[in-house]
């Protein structure tokens, strides 16, 4: 197996945002695509990252492979990564070699961990409302909230998304109303649904890799959080909601 990689963000910045989620996963790698699904340890959030073939300037794989790591470990060797450098992942006696390379080539060799063979599967849900809007606009939104109390409330209708937060004292709100760089897509009059805004603001940092967020929930149902990098990436996030007591 030998994996290159010209754009060294696609793969840094990805693990940086994963590894505030979960830390130790098991990367498959076959001949489209390596990729990435785990589950927090509380089991609120999962994680879906995609890095395909068509990313890397070289793909060379003889077999599919499954490769257990510490995200904590690649993140660190993953810092030392510059813009400019290329990045090669290689299996050499059963470590994980990562290779920077631009003005100066180093290498790193981490130790592989023998996880059980637990397979994570992506749930299969349904939702009847999308709204495609720029990352930008959403992490303001998040950060508003955050302010205000540790969950928000989507509100969604067929002409406009609003997000809300209520605290013992304060409250916020901002509608986002559908226009050219806010899509929205509906079948439903009217959809409600409550999320952690700690996990939101975690997810939400995979707004530097993209400029638009998708967003897919419905009523009382776990939340999707897409990000893509056409041809190259797919970052995505199912979240719990919070159960409304009232």
């Amino acid at each position: 197996m030998k994996l290159t990689l010209a754009e060294s963000r696609l793969l840094k910045e990805p693990i940086n945002i994963i590894s505030e989620l979960v830390n130790e996963v098991t990367f498959k790698i076959d001949n489209d695509k390596l990729e990435l699904i785990a589950m927090d340890p509380a089991n609120v959030s999962m994680v879906i990252f995609r890095l395909l073939s068509s990313a890397f300037i070289d793909y060379s794989i003889e077999n599919p492979a499954s490769i257990s790591i510490s995200l904590d470990n690649l993140k660190q060797v993953l810092k030392r990564a510059k813009p400019a450098d290329v990045i090669t992942l290689e299996l050499e006696e059963n470590k994980l070699k990562v290779e920077l390379a631009s003005d100066t080539k180093r290498t790193f060799h981490l130790s592989l961990l023998n996880l059980e063979k637990q397979q994570q599967k992506i749930p299969e849900l349904k939702f009847p409302a999308s709204v495609e809007l720029p990352s930008a606009v959403l992490n303001d939104a998040i950060e508003d909230m955050d302010i205000v109390a540790d969950a928000v409330l989507f509100t969604l209708e067929p002409s406009r998304l609003a997000i809300e937060a209520s605290g013992n004292l304060s409250r916020a709100k901002i509608n986002l109303e559908k226009n050219e760089d806010i899509k929205i897509s509906s079948k439903e009059p009217k959809i409600k649904s409550k999320y952690s805004t700690e996990y939101l603001k975690k997810i939400l940092k995979a707004a530097k890799l993209s400029p638009t967020a998708i967003i897919n929930f419905s009523n009382d149902y776990p939340l999707k959080l897409q990000y893509k990098v056409i041809d190259k990436l797919d970052l995505e996030f199912i979240l719990a909601p919070r159960v409304q007591n009232d």
